[in-house]
């Protein structure tokens, strides 16, 4: 019985983990649609928030607004960074000027941007 209680939380626990990290599945629109209304996303190609709040949009991560700031030095900031006053990162500035940093929930990036967030499966 013990085995089979651990095998079940084995499967349960592969599942779980498999649906993490598949994320929604079409998020290539709205990652155009921030673009399109203007949210440009700073980020540190060495920063551990930055890469989270890049996995959030699985494979549509190549369709963000996202500007590097790091030089290949990982110790400099690039012109356009310092330029931007950016500070921290990830750094999200958007049309109307406003600034958030850290991880932003797609729940809030939809609501400040009024880009459709899709449906999960």
């Amino acid at each position: 019985m013990v085995i089979g209680i651990i095998f079940v939380g084995v499967v349960a626990l592969f599942v779980f983990a498999n649906q993490q990290a598949s994320g929604p599945t079409n998020l290539s629109p709205f990652a155009s649609c921030l673009k399109d209304k203007g949210a440009l996303f700073y980020g540190a190609y060495w920063c551990p928030h930055c890469q989270n709040q890049k996995a959030m949009f699985g494979t549509a991560v190549k369709d963000l607004p996202y500007i590097e700031c790091s030089a290949l030095d990982g110790q400099s900031q690039l012109q356009i960074c310092i330029q931007n006053k950016i500070e921290s990162y990830p750094t999200w500035v958007f049309k109307d000027g406003t600034r958030m940093t850290g991880e932003i929930p797609l729940k809030t990036l939809a609501e400040k941007t009024g880009c459709a967030l899709p449906k999960q499966e």
